[in-house]
Formats: C-alpha cells, structure tokens, sequence
C-alpha cells in the first residue's frame, strides 16, 4: 500500500458521507493511482446508485425496466472505454483490448494503440489485436516485417490477411511492397556499384542512389545473365502476386519492376502460378501494365482468352475473376458483370459473388444502370436464387433511403 492509498483508506475510516459520495472519491483515487480494474468496478458502482440500486447486483434482484437496463449498459460500455484506454496507455495491450472490444469504438483503439511501443513483452498482444482483430493492420504487418522478416510476413498474409477485406489487405500489400522492392533495390545498386567501382571514371554513389530498380535493369540488361539472384526468389513471386490489390499509380509501377527483374531471372526461378498467371511474370507484366493504362486492349484480350480457355473445373476460376476485375478496374464496370454472369459456371453458388456483382453495379454509368440491373437481376432468377434477387432489389432500396437522408 502506497501513502496516497494508505492516507485514502485512513479518511473512508472516519467518513460520515453517503454512498455516492464515498464513490465519488474512489473514482478519483483509481484515477489518479492509474488502476483501471477498480476503476472499472467503482465505474459500477457509481452507475447503479444514481439510479437508486444498490452498489453491487444481489442475485435475487429483481428484472429492471428497459430504461434502467438501456442506462445500465451505457455505464457499463462507460467504465470499458474508460478502463480499457488506461489499460493500453499502461501499455497492457490485451487487457486494454478485452474491455475495450465491447464499445465498438475500432478508431478509438487504433488511436490509442498508435502511441504504444513494441518491445519483447508485448509484440505478441499487439500482432493479435492490430492483426487479427484488424484494428490497424498496416502497422502491425509492418512490426511483423520488422521482426520476423519477410518469409514470416508473406505466410501471414497468405493465411490471415488475405481472407480479409480489401481495405485491409491493400494495407499489408503496401508495406510488403514497399519493404520488398526497397531491399531488392538497395542491393541491385550495390551489386553495380561492385562491378564498376573499378572503372574509370568512377561510378556516382549518389546518383545510383537516385535510380529507381527500373532504370537500373534498363541500364544494366546483363545484369542477371549469369543466372544470380538479388534476394529470395519466392519472396519475389509472392510480393508480385500480393501487390496486385493495389490501386496506386506509383506502387503499380514498383509492382511493374519487380515483374521485369523477375521475368530476367532464370528460368529455373521463375515459378508457374494458378491461372490465368501460370505464365507467371509474363501474364503479371500484362496485368501490371493494363492497371497503368499500357496496351490496354492488348492486354485484356489475352486476358479474355485465359477467362474463355481455362477450365474452371480443373483450374477454378481465377481467369474469369481476373478478367472481370481488371475491366472493371480499366473503367468497364458493365461488362465486367457480363462476364460474370456469362462465363461463371453454373456450380458455383451465386451467393458466393453476389455481393461483388452489386459492387460493380453500383459502378455502372446511370444511363446503362437499368438494363444492367435487369439483366442482374433475371440470372438471380435464371439461377432460381431467391435470396440474391432480394439482394440487388435491396441495394436499390438503400440506395433511394439514402438520397432521401
């Protein structure tokens, strides 16, 4: 015991006041003693006497109003938010996390986790909440980068991160990405700078420096001919494949260039994919290259002819999927339904993909949207799913909801 607590529990000893002024001074005690447990429990306390309940529930209490439960529960998400946000800013991270869940407040915790410092203790905590639970799953894909390395980062992402939403694994791509070609570059540079330090006149450090990993392999064509490698080849052909949910210019263009250093490795590194990227680095440089506006209808009429040709039966059907992402990201929104809805096979249940049909729908210039709802919602019909013609009608609905609001 303390000599603040000691002095505290020396007045309870003497006090002539009520209850919920007894209360009171033990909210500010837990508050200025930074003990977030008892203040949750006095946080309580304090909500059940201002509504004339006793401090503690009896267990033959009788059943409350709504109002008394709603008023109950709003105290109660009180002391979590309260107790939860010590508890991260004594950097108690799980603990501070199980009392904060309940509020719902996912910013909130974002926010307060920033301000935390990784060390040996609580690496783990943190990877579970800014992970697992998405709470900030770029920050937390790059503490793993940071400590665990590359291998580690790429089987989480595959294993965790990529079952996620978009938002959340354009977040973990990013940093991969940029981690990855960062290093591959680094070492390229130094890779030239070792083979022409000798020459005269004496290479530029600083201006290799400037050199993006593009303009190094342009300017230097042999530089993978004796069959070498910079970095983990695998580590390569994943980072490739990752980074295609993402929509920046400048990180497609980086994806682009790790393309073209891998289509330069030998061929014993360069691994077949799943279709339509069983060409690996050749079908990845065409679906780079269409997201930055190259040869585009090039590019997507070989991409048509994979979604035409593979068998979804064997290969399943990455190809059409692909195809349709890609004019749906090349500003064809309306086609890219269509081929869905001609080219996904009957045996693939509707509620799958449903929710990514009315994605596109919603993308559809208005003056196509109606003939393309229409034809949306009779292959719900064709299909004799129920549930996924209600699901195009009620976007409709909300929509209209929310133009009113």
């Amino acid at each position: 015991m303390n000599d603040r607590t000691e002095d505290f529990t020396t007045r309870l000893r003497d006090t002539t006041d009520d209850a919920a002024s007894i209360v009171r001074q033990m909210l500010a005690h837990y508050r200025a003693q930074g003990q977030p447990v008892e203040l949750f429990e006095a946080m309580k306390m304090a909500t059940r006497l201002e509504l004339g309940l006793p401090a503690v529930a009896t267990s033959d209490e009788n059943q409350h109003s709504p109002e008394t439960e709603r008023r109950l529960e709003d105290g109660l998400l009180r002391g979590c938010r309260e107790a939860g946000a010590m508890l991260i800013q004594q950097g108690r991270v799980m603990e501070g996390w199980m009392y904060l869940r309940p509020i719902g407040d996912r910013e909130l915790v974002r926010r307060l986790m920033s301000s935390v410092d990784v060390d040996d203790d609580n690496y783990d905590a943190l990877i579970q909440v800014l992970v697992h639970e998405a709470i900030d799953v770029g920050r937390g894909y790059e503490l793993v980068l940071e400590h665990q390395g590359t291998c580690n980062s790429i089987t989480m992402y595959e294993q965790t991160i990529a079952g996620m939403p978009l938002a959340e694994r354009q977040a973990a791509a990013e940093k991969l990405l940029l981690h990855f070609y960062n290093e591959l570059t680094d070492l390229v540079r130094q890779d030239i700078h070792g083979r022409i330090k000798d020459s005269s006149p004496a290479p530029d450090a600083g201006q290799l420096a400037s050199k993006s990993l593009g303009k190094l392999l342009e300017e230097n064509p042999d530089l993978l001919a004796g069959g070498g490698y910079h970095l983990d080849t695998t580590h390569l052909a994943s980072t490739v494949k990752i980074a295609s949910v993402l929509t920046d210019p400048r990180q497609l263009e980086m994806a682009l260039e790790l393309t073209n250093y891998g289509s330069k490795l030998n061929s014993q590194f360069q691994y077949p994919g799943d279709e339509p990227f069983a060409e690996f680095y050749p079908m990845y440089r065409a679906f780079y290259r269409t997201l930055l506006g190259h040869d585009v209808p090039d590019n997507l009429r070989l991409f048509a002819r994979k979604a035409d040709t593979v068998d979804p039966s064997v290969h399943g059907t990455g190809a059409i999927e692909t195809y349709a992402e890609l004019l749906a990201r090349s500003d064809q929104p309306a086609k890219a339904l269509s081929v869905m809805i001609d080219k996904m096979p009957a045996e693939i249940p509707l509620q799958t993909y449903i929710a990514r049909l009315i994605e596109l729908l919603g993308d559809v210039p208005a003056d196509q949207s109606v003939a393309v709802e229409k034809r949306l919602r009779d292959h719900c019909l064709d299909r004799s799913d129920l549930l996924a013609y209600a699901a195009v009608a009620g976007r409709r609905r909300s929509e209209n909801a929310s133009a009113t609001e």
